[in-house]
C-alpha cells in the first residue's frame, strides 16, 4: 500500500527514517513528507496555514495510485484527518499516532511565536509522560533536527465538510490510552468525542510509549502500524 508519512510539528520527513525500512520490508511504499514552511522564515511562512498543508497531502495523494493510506502523528493527525476529508473517495485507511481525529473548527493547539514563526518549545515544556520514554542523547539529537513552523498552522481552524470522512477506517496508535480510557478522555471534550464515535470503522491500540515513540521504540512502532493497516 502507498503510504504517506505526515510528521508532527517541528519535524520533517527524516523523523520517519527509522519507521520507513520496517515499512517497506513489510511490502509497502513509504512516502514521508515534509509540509510547506517547515524552517522557513516568517516572511517565507506568513501565508502558509493549516489548509496548505491539508493541500499538500492531497496533492500527493491524487499523484500516487490507490490504495493510499494516511499515517499521522501528532499535529500531523489533523492534516491527515483533513485530507481523508477532502479525499474519502482515495484514503483507504487513516493511523493516527499519539492524535485523535480533529472535531470541525478545532485546532492544533497553541505555542509561543517568536519572529514570526513557531519553534520547537523544548523538551521542558510537554508532559513527564509524553517524554518519559526518551533518553537524554535522543532528546538532545531531536531538539537539534527541529524546525520552525508557520505561525498560523498550530491555530488554524480545520474545515471538514464530508461526511463521506466518517466512512474511512480509522486506527489510532495511542501512547498511553487503551479504547476505554481514550473515550473516557474524549468524553471532556465533546465535539471530538462526536466526531469519533461518528467513524463506522475505528479502533486503539494501546504503544505503551510517550508521544514520540518514532524516536523511542521505532520497531514496535512499525508492527503497530503494518498491523493497523491490515
Amino acid at each position: 500500500m502507498e503510504l504517506i508519512l505526515i510528521p508532527g510539528l517541528w519535524l520533517d520527513a527524516s523523523s520517519w527514517d527509522d519507521v520507513v525500512p520496517g515499512l517497506r520490508a513489510a511490502g509497502h511504499t513509504p512516502h514521508p513528507v515534509t509540509l510547506p514552511g517547515v524552517g522557513a522564515t516568517a516572511s517565507e511562512s506568513a501565508d502558509i496555514g493549516l489548509a496548505d498543508w491539508i493541500a499538500d497531502v492531497v496533492a500527493r495523494i491524487d499523484e500516487l495510485p490507490a490504495p493510499v493510506a494516511l499515517v499521522g502523528h501528532s499535529g500531523g493527525g489533523n492534516v491527515a484527518w483533513g485530507a481523508a476529508s477532502a479525499r474519502p473517495d482515495r484514503v483507504a485507511r487513516v493511523v493516527l499516532v499519539d492524535s485523535v481525529p480533529p472535531a470541525p473548527g478545532a485546532e492544533i493547539s497553541e505555542f509561543p511565536v517568536v519572529d514570526g514563526v513557531v519553534p520547537f518549545p523544548g523538551w521542558d515544556s510537554f508532559d513527564e509522560p509524553d517524554v518519559a520514554d526518551l533518553d537524554a542523547p535522543t532528546r538532545e539529537r531531536w531538539a537539534a533536527r527541529t524546525h520552525t513552523v508557520p505561525a498560523r498552522v498550530p491555530t488554524d481552524a480545520i474545515v471538514l465538510e464530508d461526511a463521506r470522512r466518517f466512512d474511512v477506517p480509522v486506527r489510532v496508535l495511542s501512547g498511553a490510552a487503551d479504547d476505554a480510557a481514550l473515550l473516557d478522555m474524549l468524553a471532556g471534550w465533546p465535539p471530538f468525542l462526536g466526531e469519533f464515535e461518528a467513524i463506522e470503522d475505528r479502533a486503539v491500540t494501546r504503544l505503551g510509549s510517550g508521544h514520540w515513540p518514532q524516536f523511542s521504540q521505532p520497531e514496535a512502532l512499525t508492527r503497530a502500524i503494518v498491523d493497523a493497516l491490515g
